[in-house]
Protein backbone atom coordinates (compact mmCIF):
# COMPACT_ATOMS: atom_id res chain seq x y z
CA UNK A 1 0.00 0.00 0.00
CA UNK A 2 1.08 3.25 -0.46
CA UNK A 3 0.78 6.14 1.75
CA UNK A 4 1.46 9.42 0.55
CA UNK A 5 2.84 11.26 3.06
CA UNK A 6 5.41 9.03 3.46
CA UNK A 7 8.69 9.61 1.52
CA UNK A 8 9.82 7.37 -0.59
CA UNK A 9 12.80 6.50 1.34
CA UNK A 10 10.61 5.06 4.19
CA UNK A 11 10.18 1.24 4.04
CA UNK A 12 6.34 -0.18 3.69
CA UNK A 13 4.79 -2.81 4.91
CA UNK A 14 2.07 -4.87 4.24
CA UNK A 15 -0.13 -6.85 6.78
CA UNK A 16 -1.14 -10.61 6.47
CA UNK A 17 -3.40 -12.72 7.98
CA UNK A 18 -2.09 -15.47 9.35
CA UNK A 19 -5.01 -18.09 8.72
CA UNK A 20 -6.14 -19.11 4.82
CA UNK A 21 -9.25 -18.91 3.81
CA UNK A 22 -11.93 -21.51 4.34
CA UNK A 23 -12.30 -23.60 1.65
CA UNK A 24 -15.13 -26.10 2.87
CA UNK A 25 -18.35 -25.45 5.45
CA UNK A 26 -18.59 -26.97 7.95
CA UNK A 27 -20.52 -29.82 8.42
CA UNK A 28 -22.28 -31.67 11.45
CA UNK A 29 -20.41 -34.72 13.32
CA UNK A 30 -22.01 -37.85 13.20
CA UNK A 31 -23.91 -39.01 16.40
CA UNK A 32 -21.92 -40.51 18.83
CA UNK A 33 -22.98 -44.03 19.75
CA UNK A 34 -24.43 -44.07 23.20
CA UNK A 35 -22.79 -47.33 24.20
CA UNK A 36 -19.53 -49.12 22.95
CA UNK A 37 -20.36 -52.36 24.75
CA UNK A 38 -21.10 -55.24 21.82
CA UNK A 39 -19.33 -52.78 19.39
CA UNK A 40 -16.10 -52.98 17.53
CA UNK A 41 -13.77 -49.82 17.06
CA UNK A 42 -11.23 -49.25 14.61
CA UNK A 43 -7.79 -48.16 15.08
CA UNK A 44 -6.19 -46.07 12.47
CA UNK A 45 -3.10 -44.06 13.11
CA UNK A 46 -0.46 -42.93 10.22
CA UNK A 47 2.44 -44.03 12.07
CA UNK A 48 3.45 -40.59 13.30
CA UNK A 49 1.53 -39.75 15.97
CA UNK A 50 2.29 -41.67 19.02
CA UNK A 51 0.10 -44.13 18.79
CA UNK A 52 2.30 -46.96 20.52
CA UNK A 53 1.26 -44.83 23.32
CA UNK A 54 -1.85 -43.83 23.25
CA UNK A 55 -3.88 -46.55 21.63
CA UNK A 56 -3.46 -49.01 24.55
CA UNK A 57 -4.33 -46.26 27.31
CA UNK A 58 -7.12 -45.72 24.99
CA UNK A 59 -8.21 -49.18 24.83
CA UNK A 60 -7.61 -49.42 28.45
CA UNK A 61 -9.82 -46.42 29.44
CA UNK A 62 -12.71 -47.35 27.00
CA UNK A 63 -12.47 -51.22 27.86
CA UNK A 64 -13.21 -49.84 31.91
CA UNK A 65 -16.43 -48.18 30.74
CA UNK A 66 -17.27 -50.72 27.92
CA UNK A 67 -16.26 -54.10 28.98
CA UNK A 68 -17.09 -55.64 26.01
CA UNK A 69 -15.72 -53.33 23.24
CA UNK A 70 -14.05 -54.73 20.65
CA UNK A 71 -10.74 -53.48 19.42
CA UNK A 72 -9.58 -54.04 15.74
CA UNK A 73 -5.38 -52.79 15.54
CA UNK A 74 -4.34 -50.40 13.45
CA UNK A 75 -2.03 -52.72 11.97
CA UNK A 76 -5.19 -54.35 10.21
CA UNK A 77 -5.63 -51.24 7.99
CA UNK A 78 -2.17 -50.61 7.91
CA UNK A 79 -0.31 -46.99 7.55
CA UNK A 80 -1.70 -44.64 5.29
CA UNK A 81 1.16 -41.98 5.92
CA UNK A 82 3.73 -41.28 2.66
CA UNK A 83 3.49 -42.59 -0.83
CA UNK A 84 1.49 -45.50 0.46
CA UNK A 85 -1.56 -43.42 1.64
CA UNK A 86 -3.38 -44.26 -1.75
CA UNK A 87 -3.92 -47.66 -1.64
CA UNK A 88 -4.35 -48.25 2.26
CA UNK A 89 -7.27 -45.13 1.81
CA UNK A 90 -8.60 -47.27 -1.14
CA UNK A 91 -8.81 -50.16 0.70
CA UNK A 92 -9.84 -48.88 4.24
CA UNK A 93 -14.39 -48.94 3.07
CA UNK A 94 -13.48 -52.32 2.68
CA UNK A 95 -11.72 -53.68 5.38
CA UNK A 96 -14.41 -51.32 7.76
CA UNK A 97 -17.07 -53.59 6.27
CA UNK A 98 -15.12 -56.81 6.72
CA UNK A 99 -14.71 -56.29 10.51
CA UNK A 100 -17.65 -55.09 10.96
CA UNK A 101 -16.41 -51.62 12.38
CA UNK A 102 -19.03 -49.22 14.39
CA UNK A 103 -16.83 -46.57 15.49
CA UNK A 104 -13.01 -45.39 14.51
CA UNK A 105 -10.02 -44.00 16.50
CA UNK A 106 -8.07 -42.09 13.95
CA UNK A 107 -4.80 -40.84 15.28
CA UNK A 108 -3.03 -38.28 12.53
CA UNK A 109 -0.34 -35.98 14.07
CA UNK A 110 3.01 -34.61 13.57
Amino acid sequence: MTNPTIGSNEPRYAVVWPLGRKSVGATAAASRLPDLNDKTVCEIWDGIFRGEVIYPAVREFIKKRFPRVKFVDSTVFGDFYGGRDREVLAALPDKLKEYRVDAAIVGIGA
